[in-house]
């Protein structure tokens, strides 16, 4: 290990949430490291065609966005290092981290970390769905892609509060029709969002078909655009098929944290708490940022918030690690 260099901060994942903290860490001059587990920088975002609601940009392409936020990166100095899969902290008796990579085949050690790991949309899976997201037919966030649906026909399939809360966007904000599906015959949502659902179907064209699944989505010949859906009753099996102009999918969130258990305190569904203001985990020297995290808002803008405001806690930190301190729920201790 002595032959490793010790960085200032090595920073888990180089999505927006990543590249944000590793912008603010450099330019404050500390020696940081970003880690990318996949072959390029960007993560969810790099599969988005269009994003207009980053700030500063009217429009501009996701992989267009990624490129400026690395090269403004790799310009403070700051060093990236791809398809770099981080899967275990462990601590120094000096309090050095040390992080395994590829299952052991490189360790890293650093001052401080910030794990900005992300989160994967949940896919059902079927059919179509992978080719159509790349078309940017089918989307996982309806604040993210609903204007680019403007007077058309979408489905949106899901019934928990997220799906129900989006349906409900999208059909009275931009659908010209929305095709919204679950696949139990009652939707999961809390009443009172269900409640509204159904008062939106009052004045907008809103079809709700329970208990539906989607089976698969068939595009045009071309490949550019969906031909049609095709969806099915699951009680009966009858299937039809909706002429659709996009397919909106709600069925959750995957947080990559699975390799975190029994290292960090993580809820229920694998996001990490973290004091919302500082991103400081339970374990000193750790903090999370963006989509990973406990209470994100899964946007864009605000994972590179989280970023921002991980990075410039490593002043403070490194001044007087010893006063680490974070306002968490969870109890449940981490193996250090």
């Amino acid at each position: 290990m002595a032959s490793q260099p010790l960085y200032d901060v090595i920073i888990g994942g180089a999505g927006p949430a990543g590249l944000a903290a590793g912008l603010y860490a450099a330019r404050d001059r500390y020696k940081t490291l970003l880690l990318e587990r996949n072959g390029l920088p960007g993560g969810q975002i790099l599969l988005t065609e269009h994003v207009e609601n980053y700030p500063g940009y009217v429009k501009i392409g996701g992989f267009e966005l990624v490129e400026q936020m690395k090269q403004q990166v790799l310009r403070f100095g700051a060093e990236l290092a791809v398809n770099k899969s981080v899967d275990a902290i462990t601590r120094q008796a000096d309090g050095t981290l040390v992080l395994s990579v590829n299952r052991g085949k490189a360790a890293y050690q650093a001052r401080a970390v910030i794990l900005a790991l992300g989160s994967d949309y949940r896919q059902l899976g079927v059919p179509g769905e992978s080719q159509m997201r790349q078309a940017g037919k089918v989307s996982y966030c309806a604040t993210c892609d609903g204007a680019f649906f403007r007077d058309k026909h979408v489905l949106t399939v899901g019934g928990g509060n997220t799906a129900v809360e989006d349906a409900v966007y999208l059909a009275t904000r931009f659908a010209k029709k929305t095709t919204v599906i679950h696949r139990r015959e009652e939707f999961r949502a809390q009443k009172v969002i269900v409640e509204e659902l159904y008062a939106a179907a009052k004045s907008h064209d809103v079809d709700i078909k329970l208990p539906y699944v989607l089976d698969a989505i068939i595009p045009t010949p071309d490949k550019a655009a969906i031909d049609h859906a095709l969806i099915r009753h699951v009680n009966t099996g009858a299937t039809e098929t909706l002429a659709v102009d996009g397919v909106f999918i709600f069925v959750g969130m995957n947080p990559n944290t699975g390799w975190l258990k029994g290292l960090l305190p993580v809820d229920a569904n694998g996001y990490v708490p973290a004091d919302p203001r500082t991103m400081k985990t339970a374990v000193p020297g750790v903090f999370i940022a963006g989509d990973c995290r406990q209470g994100a808002d899964m946007q864009l803008v605000a994972a590179c918030a989280d970023g921002v405001a991980a990075a410039l806690q490593l002043k403070a930190h490194f001044r007087d690690g010893g006063a680490w301190s974070a306002d968490l729920e969870s109890d449940e201790p981490g193996n250090w």
